[in-house]
């Protein structure tokens, strides 16, 4: 007989799901086969690292202003909004423009090459800081940012810093027309690879003795730092109940972390109402963190 738990979990298109507590994998399920998937939006929190660990290794600083950080790119009629962004303005959904940009719908059918000289064309109707907008443009010009301030891609630059020390072999990586990585999705894992990453998260930046990112800049990013008409949101994470943080990624690709509880959620999933899938998953907390599903 299926559980009622699984029933509700296929029906919703949960592929694969395992929950750490403790030190330890204390549930596993599995619907469909685990393989790399595209993660979309949780993506952007692997570019949150890199952003904290290129400033530890003083490549950039969060308070440079874009005019300075793109100067080749800026169109030719600068608004004092744009002049006042910051790099801490791309990590926070609060860039100032007025709605998403480079989002999965669009970027197939651009006829622009110059992903960064077109995002920096776009309205800046709102003062940076002041209202959040779910847009790709913050994480993908961060994403720029760290890779030419570093020489490198972003899978270059995180795979001796992040992947390998974790254990993940070289991923693949959705990149732009001139060769950038996306920053802001296109990352592509199986579901064990994020629960390591949600487990270097729940260990404040820590593995095996190493700090991979700055435990400081861990605590800003997956802190609140601006209001988002929910829990709040960081630098590309997002807050949750219970004093949760995650990656966040389209259809269900999530990296759940409970900090007071030690534990964290991992699933990769195909659920078009991606509010409902987390909604099951936190009302099935106890249960799961028990392993009683």
């Amino acid at each position: 007989m299926v559980h009622v738990f699984d029933q509700q979990a296929q029906e919703l298109r949960l592929l694969n799901l395992q929950v750490w507590r403790d030190g330890r994998l204390v549930l596993q399920k599995d619907y469909d086969s685990e393989m790399r998937r595209n993660q979309y939006s949780a993506s952007k929190s692997f570019t949150s690292c890199a952003v904290g660990i290129a400033q530890r290794e003083g490549l950039l600083s969060l308070g440079e202003r874009l005019v300075d950080v793109f100067p080749e790119e800026l169109p030719g009629k600068i608004s004092g909004n744009l002049e006042q962004a910051t790099v801490r303005d791309l990590l926070t959904m609060c860039l100032g423009q007025e709605a998403g940009q480079l989002m999965g719908e669009q970027r197939p059918f651009f006829h622009e090459r110059d992903w960064v000289k077109y995002s920096l064309a776009l309205p800046f109707p709102d003062k940076p800081g002041e209202r959040f907008v779910y847009n790709n443009v913050g994480p993908y010009l961060a994403g720029v940012l760290v890779q030419r301030r570093a020489g490198c891609d972003l899978v270059h630059y995180l795979t001796p810093r992040l992947f390998a020390p974790l254990g993940i072999a070289r991923p693949t990586w959705e990149a732009d027309p001139q060769g950038y990585t996306f920053g802001a999705g296109g990352l592509f894992l199986c579901v064990s690879e994020l629960m390591l990453f949600g487990r270097l998260l729940l260990g404040k930046g820590r593995w095996q003795g190493r700090q991979l990112v700055p435990e400081e800049y861990l605590a800003e990013a997956c802190g609140k730092q601006v209001e988002n008409g929910a829990e709040g949101y960081g630098y590309l994470f997002w807050r949750g109940a219970r004093n949760s943080y995650r990656a966040d990624g389209k259809y269900g690709q999530y990296a759940i972390v409970f900090p007071e509880e030690g534990t964290v959620m991992a699933c990769n999933a195909e659920c078009r109402d991606q509010q409902e899938l987390l909604s099951f998953l936190m009302d099935n907390q106890p249960e799961l963190l028990a392993g009683a599903v």
